[in-house]
Parts: C-alpha cells; structure tokens; sequence
C-alpha cells in the first residue's frame, strides 16, 4: 500500500453515519496522521440503528471526540429516509431516489465546518462516492469542490487566509476499492450498517438500494462482508 501523508497534530471533523463509507473514510483520516474528531448527525433518519453503529465505529478506531448532534429534518420531510414514504428496493430506485434528502449533505457538512472552525479544524472528511452513488446530487465531485470554496468565503478563519480542505477520498472509487482500502486499514465492518430500512432487531433490510450496493462492492472483492456472515 502506498505510503500516506502525515499530518501529526491537525485536527479533523470527519462526518461519521454509522455505514460502511463513513467509516473507511475516518479510517483514512486517521491514517493520513490527523487527530480525529468524529461528528454524526442524528436527522430523524429512520434508520435509527445506524446511529449505533457510529458509535460502535468511533470508540474502535478511538477518536479523540465523537459528537452526535441532533437536528431533526423530520420537520422538513420530502425523502423516505425521514418521512412516511416507502423505502424502495433497489430494483425500484432509478434517476434520484426517494431516499434522496434534500439538501442533507450541504447540511451536513455546514455543521461539520462549524465545528471545525470552533476547533482551529482545517480539514472536513465525508464519505461521499460519485462512481456507485444511487444518483444522489450531493454525492458529485463538483459538489465538493463548490463546497471547499464556500467555506473558504463563509467563514472567519477562510477570510483571514487559513484555508479549509473538504476532503472525499472515496469520491472516485467503486465500492469494491472501498472495502479494499477499509480492510488494509482494519476496518471492522462488522460494527457498521448500509440500511437505509432495518428491520426491528437492527438487521439489515437486504432489499434497499444501499444494502444491493453494499453487497456488490463485497461481492467484487471477493471478501465476505462480517456483518451479514455473524448473523
């Protein structure tokens, strides 16, 4: 494996879901030598399961603090994912799905930047993937980028010359590569959870969109995936 860059001392906020991506993601940040400062965003989501997993995922990799912040997009509605719409399966998604939630990633990293700057925090970890991204438009790479310059504008610290970095290091990968790269850096992906409708007892839905590419991205790796071999 390549060698990565050290960052001894940074502080970063990587937004942590509880999936499988997420925790790659901070996997990676915490390879690259941050410290790691761990924010998951309770929205309402109906898969309330994967707030667990977040924790799970933040106390195995010993971030230096996980916050969970609740922000309740249930009052907006408009997506499966917060409001009395049916989860589709994935041979139902097609175009942007009904699981879609507005504007939730623009949301998201809003609040992780306003954490970053209170922490003296450059650096902003999401685990956004464009390749097998279920046609979400905040999962794109110009998304990213628009977001980097936004911060660097909005801000106190951006305006006075320190610059912050949104950083997608899964951006381009399949969710093959994914897995591969969260294995060589020990994630446990048996803490996480891709549902985006478990069932009571925390199981995986194995219908969804997210569970079809979960189980296509360990399928081409030729690995099995943890959480559905222990149960």
């Amino acid at each position: 494996m390549k060698k990565r860059q050290t960052n001894k001392e940074q502080k970063a906020v990587i937004l942590l879901s509880g999936g499988m991506d997420s925790a790659t993601t901070l996997a990676v940040a915490g390879a690259e030598g941050f410290e790691c400062h761990a924010l998951t965003i309770d929205y309402g989501q109906r898969a309330r399961a994967e707030l667990k997993a977040a924790r799970r995922t933040a106390a195995a990799r010993k971030v230096k603090r996980h916050v969970v912040l609740k922000v309740d997009l249930r009052a907006f509605g408009g997506s499966a994912l917060t409001d009395n719409i049916e989860v589709p399966s994935a041979e139902e998604s097609s175009g942007i799905p009904a699981t879609y939630v507005p504007a939730r990633n623009t949301v998201l990293l809003s609040l992780a930047l306003s954490w970053a700057e209170a922490l003296g925090a450059y650096d902003v970890f999401i685990g956004v993937n464009a390749i097998d991204y279920s046609g979400y438009p905040d999962c794109r790479p110009e998304f990213v980028m628009e977001f980097e310059k936004l911060a660097n504008v909005a801000t106190r610290e951006g305006v006075s010359g320190r610059k912050f970095r949104i950083h997608a290091p899964l951006l381009r990968l399949t969710k093959s590569e994914i897995v591969r790269l969260g294995v060589s850096l020990g994630v446990d992906y048996a803490l996480t959870l891709s549902c985006y409708n478990p069932k009571l007892d925390g199981r995986p839905c194995g219908r969804c969109a997210s569970c079809a590419l979960r189980e296509k991205g360990f399928s081409e790796a030729g690995t099995d995936d943890p959480l559905t071999k222990r149960k």
